[in-house]
């Protein structure tokens, strides 16, 4: 016997890594040159240098049970210090230690955070498009996972959609910007007229109805695009961050949860988050990443690879006819996929090892995600092939 549920989540596949494991293993028969793999979001540019220097320094000159040993089950003082410093002095909000809980990575802060908020008929509102994985975070906690059509101008939030999506059992709005897939940032205006609506609706209800800022991505903009601290616009904001992609350390696994003092219930409700994580057996994230991670806090990434890449890729396509919004942050493309069928131009690349991933499983049909974070050479050497592709479908059509 063994759970049925957890099976069905299993089972379906991951289309993200099924794409990438296929890139891997095709590499080993066509060589790596000739495989174009654009599908997964995993950073190019190396970790500052900073941060392996404290690694090493740390591991050559701390006592190994202290460096490796348990921190606080919340994490260690010196990082949660470090994140409620970093907090006030960039965005002006009070935070203090107390208000952070360290993980290991965004995905369990979502996951701990659902079901913090879980009730006996919450609902959970993810905005297309959007991060596959909240439908079985949410599913997985016992909550329900209601979609808000995406807004396919500018993708920022179809405030009307959004409206009609909120009910008396609404937890929580996730809300992810710079977005994973379209790169998308919510502006100021987008993010007041959530709050006017979450506000409202909190009081018609008598309820909290939280936003979750999922965030990974917060450091990750170009041409002087600024990405608003929501807890500064709607105060009930739980707040879930990863370093995974600021620091090019997706393979650490760090991240936190910042529940805001001036969130309704703040104190109880970081406990709950406290057990939520225990629930869930994500306490005690790694302590040497966590002390490396406090010392090397302040540095910024060095986005000039990048913002080559997203340039480079974004003129390339548009040149040959594709559409697409420019994105203002992260590190991907959301493409309309000539002739509608994402599925089927997602095909029809992947038999020129040209790998990209269908928007069906976030949210939206009929476009295609790409991940520039690769190098500037599978970019000029995959837009041939994109080229090709397209007028395969402008044939059809």
């Amino acid at each position: 016997m063994y759970n049925q549920k957890t099976y069905a989540m299993g089972a379906a596949p991951n289309e993200i890594r099924q794409i990438f494991e296929y890139g891997r293993q095709q590499a080993k028969i066509v060589g790596e040159e000739n495989v174009f793999d654009l599908s997964i979001g995993n950073p190019s540019i190396p970790a500052p240098a900073k941060l392996n220097e404290t690694i090493s320094r740390l591991l050559e000159t701390e006592s190994s049970i202290r460096i490796h040993g348990y921190t606080s089950s919340m994490g260690g003082d010196q990082l949660r210090e470090a994140v409620a410093k970093n907090l006030r002095e960039r965005f002006g909000v009070q935070a203090g230690p107390e208000n952070v809980f360290i993980t290991c990575g965004a995905a369990p802060a979502l996951l701990t955070v659902m079901l913090a908020l879980k009730t006996d008929k919450s609902e959970i509102v993810g905005v297309a498009p959007y991060f596959m994985e909240y439908k079985a975070f949410a599913e997985a906690v016992g909550s329900r996972f209601v979609l808000v059509p995406a807004d396919l101008e500018a993708f920022q939030v179809n405030i009307s959609a959004l409206a009609e999506a909120v009910n008396e059992n609404t937890q929580a709005v996730i809300l992810n910007s710079p977005n994973n897939p379209s790169g998308a940032v919510l502006t100021e205006e987008t993010l007041r007229a959530v709050a006017k609506l979450l506000t409202e609706r909190s009081e018609a209800y008598g309820h909290p109805i939280y936003i979750i800022a999922d965030e990974p991505y917060r450091e990750l903009v170009y041409d002087g695009a600024v990405v608003p601290f929501i807890p500064t616009i709607y105060h009930d904001t739980l707040v879930c961050y990863s370093w995974s992609k600021s620091l090019s350390i997706p393979g650490e696994r760090m991240g936190y949860i910042f529940v805001p003092p001036e969130a309704t219930d703040s104190r109880n409700l970081f406990i709950a988050v406290a057990g939520a994580a225990r629930a869930c057996g994500h306490i005690c994230a790694p302590s040497v990443i966590q002390r490396a991670v406090a010392e090397c806090i302040d540095i910024m990434p060095d986005l000039e690879a990048y913002k080559v890449n997203r340039k480079l890729l974004y003129e390339g396509l548009t040149e040959i006819g594709y559409e697409c919004v420019k994105p203002d942050g992260a590190f991907y493309l959301f493409v309309k996929a000539p002739g509608g069928d994402a599925y089927a131009f997602a095909a029809s690349a992947k038999r020129r090892n040209l790998l990209v991933v269908p928007s069906d499983p976030f949210g939206v049909k009929g476009y295609f995600r790409l991940g520039y974070c690769t190098s500037k050479e599978t970019i000029e050497r995959a837009l041939p092939v994109f080229r090709e592709v397209f007028e395969e479908f402008a044939k059809n059509d």
